[in-house]
């Protein structure tokens, strides 16, 4: 394992798959801010939707910005974009959760993804270090897991060994995306790697088109009156964006940085996010202020869902989550935003985009 003693240098281009992505945005605007020279690498750059907002950052900060058409499934397409890279922030992984193939859609991409761009780096002389943005999924599948560890929680150590193909196929590709990671640094002793696991991603976004993803699902759902009679009482971790674009900066750059970091600021449920939203938004807007019946989501919640399956209800709704957060608070110096905060922000993004609509 290498063993740096010096913070790694700022001044040299730095490297960020799927650069156009919901987390991977905010990572771009803080290196660009703090002056990187930033290799945003994205699938179709043809696509202004997909980067005028990156270009629009670019040109209100002292950083640079050079954009790289590249693809998790072409072997050698992210070369041209990691030349003369000390930094590699490898965060392209799709995040999915109603598919019809979990194989194509989610396992495929994180997994071949994941070897292209590491074996990349080992080809590329200048790479230093590789921080990549994992999951707590990697770490657990439901929420009744943490109950059969020491303190009832969640930590580094921890694998996640009940996903498969065939349930919670996300948290599967995220385990063994994260397993090949670490079995590439292990066949070689150029390059650093640093494992982000963030848990449930919440907080503004920076382009409108992110309200289509997972993250916001919810946040729409606990709006526009689908929970209005009762939200599931389910335990999740939750971390702000903007904090998470702070942890994967310091995981590149601080000397110390090694192994895994839970990237989780808050043990919530969603009955807990919907408390919070309320006092701010449940005049205009249908937010439940109760907790539905285990046995209703149970019964209703494939209905209404099909990733709510009744084996999740029964492991995940009315299960306390927890997770350990203090060797990133150590390591990383990391201060978390409060959970009302980033709930607010993050729905009166929803507001403004007009996603969700006033019903009072």
């Amino acid at each position: 394992m290498l063993n740096s003693t010096k913070d790694m240098d700022k001044n040299s281009p730095v490297l960020v798959t799927g650069a156009n992505g919901y987390v991977a945005s905010w990572l771009v605007k803080k290196l660009l801010d703090e002056g990187c020279t930033v290799h945003a690498a994205v699938r179709d750059i043809g696509n202004k939707q997909k980067v005028s907002h990156l270009l629009e950052l670019a040109k209100k900060s002292k950083g640079k910005l050079i954009t790289f058409n590249s693809d998790l499934f072409i072997e050698g397409s992210y070369k041209e974009a990691m030349q003369g890279c000390t930094i590699v922030f490898h965060t392209a992984s799709p995040f999915r959760l109603d598919i019809n193939d979990p194989q194509k859609e989610l396992i495929d991409p994180a997994l071949i993804g994941t070897q292209n761009v590491l074996n990349t780096a080992r080809e590329t002389q200048s790479v230093r270090r590789v921080v990549l943005t994992s999951s707590c999924a990697a770490i657990y599948t439901d929420a009744s897991e943490c109950a059969q560890y020491e303190n009832n929680e969640l930590t580094e150590e921890i694998w996640n060994t009940t996903a498969s193909l065939n349930y919670q196929p996300y948290s599967y590709s995220k385990t063994i995306a994260e397993k090949e990671a670490w079995d590439l640094y292990r066949q070689q002793n150029q390059w650093e790697l640093v494992v982000i696991n963030p848990s449930f991603v919440l907080g503004p976004f920076l382009n409108a088109s992110f309200t289509t993803s997972e993250s916001f699902n919810i946040l729409k759902q606990l709006g526009d009156g689908t929970f209005k009679q009762g939200v599931p009482k389910m335990g999740i971790g939750l971390v702000d964006v903007r904090d998470l674009a702070q942890v994967h900066f310091n995981a590149a750059f601080q000397a110390n940085a090694r192994g895994r970091y839970i990237a989780s600021a808050h043990n919530t449920s969603f009955l807990e996010i919907a408390q919070n939203l309320f006092p701010k938004f449940g005049d205009k807007y249908p937010i439940p202020k109760k907790a539905a019946p285990k046995w209703l989501i149970w019964l209703l919640g494939p209905l209404l869902n099909k990733t709510l399956t009744r084996k999740f209800v029964i492991n995940n709704v009315n299960h306390v989550f927890k997770a350990n957060n203090s060797k990133i608070k150590q390591d990383l110096g990391l201060e978390f935003r409060p959970l009302k905060e980033t709930l607010e922000d993050a729905f009166q993004s929803l507001v403004n985009a007009k996603v969700v609509l006033p019903s009072k």
